[in-house]
């Protein structure tokens, strides 16, 4: 009984610590894909070529300290059919009109975020503005598979161009290019022999 009893125990205390891990993830999630936890708050759009890695609820970040976070996430209806974002801003950060806005990660394995650099503009950002100056996420692995293609394509066209030298030296060995003599004077052993001769003639 007293077995059946701790198993029991186990089990339930077991199956108490997952309902409070999933309680606390599914807060954690809403707080991220919400911005009531920004208070009083001022909404602008932003367009970007490539928009990859970036979700709602993704970090709005000035110097490194979040001020916000992403709200929508669409597509132009027109051509070039950029990614349209929508970014919360807190009302305690009263960024000037002419900022900037960049999709990066914190590395290689980091999470992605939209990183704004204030400009030197007198006036602010309003609610319904739009950032003009925007940078768009950069594709890193497409970036290192480019790379690895042009580096292989460079060696190859370097071991081939090898191979044809040393084609041409070697047939050029092979088919007694160092003993012909253009000029007429004949070969190397033609010309000892001759030496020979007149050394006996003498």
């Amino acid at each position: 009984m007293n077995q059946m009893f701790r198993q029991n125990l186990v089990e339930a205390v077991i199956g108490f610590v997952v309902l409070v891990v999933a309680v606390v993830a599914v807060l954690f999630f809403y707080q991220r894909t919400s911005a009531s936890d920004l208070g009083e708050h001022y909404t602008v759009s932003a367009l970007f070529q490539n928009a990859a890695g970036v979700n709602v609820g993704t970090d709005v970040r000035v110097s490194g300290v979040t001020v916000g976070s992403v709200v929508s996430h669409s597509l132009e209806d027109e051509f070039p059919f950029r990614a349209k974002l929508g970014l919360a801003i807190s009302e305690r950060y009263k960024l000037p009109l002419d900022s900037s806005a960049s999709i990066t990660s914190e590395g290689i394995l980091g999470g992605t975020y939209i990183a704004l650099s204030p400009g030197g503009a007198p006036e602010t950002l309003r609610d319904g503005d739009q950032i003009m100056d925007t940078q768009g996420s950069v594709d890193l692995m497409s970036m290192v598979g480019q790379y690895i293609n042009n580096t292989g394509g460079e060696g190859g066209g370097d071991s081939s161009g090898g191979d044809g030298m040393e084609g041409g030296m070697g047939g050029g060995m092979g088919s007694g290019g160092l003993e012909e003599d253009p000029a007429g004077f004949g070969t190397l052993d033609e010309q000892a022999d001759e030496l020979g001769m007149s050394d006996e003639a003498r």
